[in-house]
């Protein structure tokens, strides 16, 4: 082989191993998803009104997030809640965007100060 062609297949291989990368990164990625978390297993921090990781007291409770795969977050299959209404997560991104106001009012603890729970728009599912 000769020293052009030994370039010519470094710089092939070299290529093919940062698109490998990229696509692994992407198949890596994570995004904050509101409401889907179980009792104490919310990631740091949930909404107003809690503190930290695990500090979320009921399970889905929707100021509570956790980081799921990217695009998986709205599709997830949850429980209905109490009255029979479905339940669903909500992006940071939609979050962000006003969709839900600054967080959704659902399953939030009954203990929640009244200020803090009037933050979070009602969430028709």
């Amino acid at each position: 082989m000769t020293k052009t062609n030994h370039i010519l297949a470094a710089s092939v291989a070299a290529a093919l191993s940062m698109a490998a990368g990229a696509a692994q990164a992407d198949s890596h990625a994570q995004e904050k998803c509101y409401g889907v978390s179980l009792t104490g297993e919310n990631d740091c921090a949930a909404g107003p009104g809690t503190t930290c990781a695990g500090s979320s007291t009921l399970d889905y409770q929707g100021n509570a997030w956790e980081m799921v795969p990217a695009g998986t977050c709205a599709t997830m299959e949850l429980p209905v809640d109490g009255m029979g209404h479905a339940r669903m997560g909500v992006t940071q991104a939609a979050l962000d965007e006003g969709n839900y106001g600054p967080g959704i009012n659902r399953d939030l603890p009954s203990n929640l100060d009244a200020a803090i729970a009037a933050t979070y728009m009602p969430v028709a599912m």
